[in-house]
């Protein structure tokens, strides 16, 4: 049976009709309106549109945010002025089927987990690096949410005492070191230092400032400030990594989102700190370290399979 995967992002609303076997049988976009009357009214739409002539299980929808241990409330959503919504009686209301809300970083995660980089392992952990730093839990073949819904919020692990202040309210977030923003504040650090920054500060006077696509450009040619920017997100990503495994304890790291793009450029330092910061090094178990397969279809893949896991565990 087909289910709807529906993904909110910040400037595009993402969805699709999803078979078993988490291949996308019809898909569609439209931005994201700012106004929350009306992106419940795109989403709406969206459904109907997609349930047209389709038999569909249910409705999975991923958003920013903290979600309720039910998938129906919206805590908080940082990009939408939702405060404590419930949208999934709201959307069931409106369309008449069994509707899930989920954290988009636990829908991508899933969704890696079953047909993705993750599907041959039980315990999986995910960073999303992006703008910030998304993550997601799997342990024994479950979705980890933790006790009030909220769990898995590994961009705000805390990891330098007294760090850069997060837009949490709190300090050191590893968001602040491990996001496609700390990326950029490190490029152009090493622009200002010169030496090998001479290439980022010649592309920051001509563009005005820099940017992921000239960074990640840079990268892809080697460029040396870029790639020893690279290797500082990565030193942080492997040390908050070694942590998380030493409480989780995980078979495979995935690592998703557009910084993820560098690859090998990106892991290679990720596991060099990982090790360096490993405890018990040669005695504890070593985990994979993997690049997502899925990129910018695992939001949608993952509602929609949570969406059936949810109609499978209450019928």
């Amino acid at each position: 049976m087909h289910a709807i995967g529906i993904d909110i992002g910040g400037t595009k609303i993402a969805g699709a009709v999803v078979d078993e076997s988490g291949t996308i049988v019809r898909s569609e976009r439209v931005p994201t309106p700012a106004d929350p009357a009306r992106l419940e009214d795109a989403v709406v739409a969206m459904i109907r549109s997609l349930s047209a002539g389709e038999p569909t299980a249910a409705v999975g929808v991923a958003a920013a945010g903290f979600i309720d241990a039910a998938q129906s409330t919206v805590y908080y959503a940082p990009n939408i002025r939702w405060r404590n919504e419930p949208f999934r009686a709201k959307l069931e209301a409106r369309v008449g089927t069994t509707v899930v809300v989920d954290n988009d970083a636990n829908a991508a995660g899933w969704a890696e987990f079953r047909f993705g980089a993750g599907r041959l392992v039980s315990d999986m952990v995910m960073l999303t690096i992006g703008t910030g730093v998304g993550g997601a839990i799997v342990a024994s073949d479950r979705l980890f949410r933790g006790g009030f819904g909220a769990g898995a919020e590994l961009g705000h692990m805390r990891l330098v005492p007294n760090g850069i202040a997060c837009g949490c309210g709190q300090h050191g977030c590893l968001e602040q070191y491990g996001s496609g923003r700390a990326l950029l504040r490190m490029a152009g650090e090493i622009a200002d230092a010169g030496g090998i920054g001479q290439a980022l500060a010649r592309a920051r006077e001509e563009h005005g400032a820099l940017d992921g696509r000239i960074v990640g450009d840079l990268i892809a040619a080697e460029d040396p400030g870029a790639t020893a920017a690279l290797r500082q997100l990565g030193h942080w990503l492997g040390e908050a990594s070694a942590s998380l495994a030493a409480v989780l304890d995980p078979q495979r790291f995935v690592f998703g989102g557009g910084v993820a793009a560098a690859g090998d450029l990106l892991l290679d330092p990720v596991r060099e700190a990982f090790l360096e910061h490993l405890p018990a090094r040669g005695y504890h178990p070593e985990p994979d370290f993997v690049i997502a397969e899925l990129v910018n279809d695992a939001g949608v893949v993952g509602a929609a399979d949570l969406a059936r896991v949810w109609v499978a565990e209450h019928a």
